[in-house]
């Protein structure tokens, strides 16, 4: 299936879907403090405990789920859902129109069922990547995320822990259908896995294994890690859809697949712009400090390899590389493919062309940046 952007409407209904999770993030956020539920306190007790939980979990957990500046997100349009607010598409809610149509096609008797199921799973979703945000910027010491401070830097590490612990928690409550609780249960398990090989590259015996290590067995590391850390956020809100929807297993495993390699491709993108200053912007250089970037693994076949390099003398050797604008070039190329590849593998399994340009408006919010890399890098290579 050839997706065509300009197919009629579908930007509307995916401004429609965009705008419900909306909605439905500021009800799971109101519920917080409208009793009675299992986080409302006790009738009996007076503002002093109230003025605390607020302080200390309804307030964090607010300015963790809200929107961030910075993020992709599908602008304002006078007159569309959503009014004045940016939108951000979910992978969610294209499955739901991909399985079970778009709102001028015949619905099923169970539509209606399919959709409330749909419409808690993006919210979960949501909420917990959310999660993985607040946690993950405590891990690597991040004190500004999409232009704002951290979490953890507005509210405190024990605080910061705390509400990342309870919105996992709550997430997977919100989710309620059991086969979506555990394709959830999934994804945190994967993702926690990916942070613990990520955070192990900063380890003294880790990087010396690293740095000894053949380019297949660096790359292998990178990838099987990637696909956990990065891969995981691709494949967590399409899984959970596809199991809300009792999708097929053979679809499945080609969705799961394509999603894999978004994942791949995402991170390559996000360790070339640490590189490339057209791109980083005041980010580029953040993450000279440890062996999770591909482009230093990839720059490891001197011999003898270097030493336990840090800091400056890392930034020094991999800018001062002579190989640097091949590599970035190989890397640009390869995240492309790995796009390119996905992108066919999802319109494959499109029922319609409307399915496939829904893909492609929630996707290419960040895709169309992988291809702008790649431009960039050439440019810079003189290719």
């Amino acid at each position: 299936m050839t997706a065509t952007l300009d197919v009629t409407g579908v930007e509307a209904v995916v401004r429609e879907d965009a705008a419900l999770l909306e909605e439905d993030l500021a009800a799971f956020l109101g519920a917080l403090t409208d009793g009675p539920g299992e986080t409302a306190e006790p009738a009996a007790v007076g503002s002093v405990y109230r003025g605390a939980l607020r302080r200390s979990l309804f307030e964090p957990v607010a300015d963790a789920v809200g929107s961030k500046v910075g993020q992709e997100a599908l602008r304002p349009v006078a007159g569309t859902p959503g009014g004045r607010a940016s939108l951000r598409p979910s992978m969610v809610y294209w499955a739901y129109r991909n399985y079970r149509g778009f709102p001028d096609e015949f619905k099923s008797p169970s539509a209606a069922a399919d959709f409330a199921a749909v419409r808690r799973a993006a919210v979960a979703v949501r909420v917990l990547m959310k999660a993985a945000v607040a946690l993950d910027d405590i891990q690597d010491g991040s004190e500004i995320r999409y232009g704002e401070p951290a979490l953890h830097a507005t509210h405190g590490v024990p605080v910061a822990l705390n509400t990342g612990a309870w919105l996992i928690t709550s997430a997977l409550r919100h989710a309620a259908d059991p086969a979506v609780v555990d394709s959830l249960l999934r994804a945190v398990g994967a993702g926690f896995t990916g942070q613990a090989a990520d955070m192990a590259t900063r380890s003294q015996q880790t990087r010396a294994e690293l740095l000894a290590a053949p380019r297949a067995e660096r790359v292998e590391f990178w990838e099987s890690t990637a696909a956990l850390k990065t891969g995981t956020l691709f494949w967590m809100p399409l899984h959970a859809a596809l199991a809300a929807l009792r999708v097929v297993p053979d679809e499945q495993a080609a969705l799961d697949a394509a999603m894999r390699q978004l994942g791949l491709a995402s991170q390559l993108f996000n360790d070339l712009t640490d590189v490339v200053p057209e791109l980083g912007g005041a980010n580029t250089h953040e993450d000279f400090d440890g062996l999770g970037n591909r482009v230093f693994l990839e720059l490891l076949d001197d011999d003898p390899p270097p030493a336990e390099l840090t800091g400056q003398d890392l930034k020094s050797y991999i800018l001062g590389h002579p190989d640097l604008d091949r590599t970035l070039l190989f890397l640009a190329e390869r995240a492309v493919e790995l796009k390119r590849a996905a992108k066919e593998a999802v319109h494959g399994v499109c029922r319609t062309e409307r399915g496939a340009a829904y893909f492609d408006v929630t996707i290419e919010r960040k895709g169309h940046l992988i291809d702008r890399l790649l431009s960039t890098v050439r440019q810079r290579s003189g290719v």
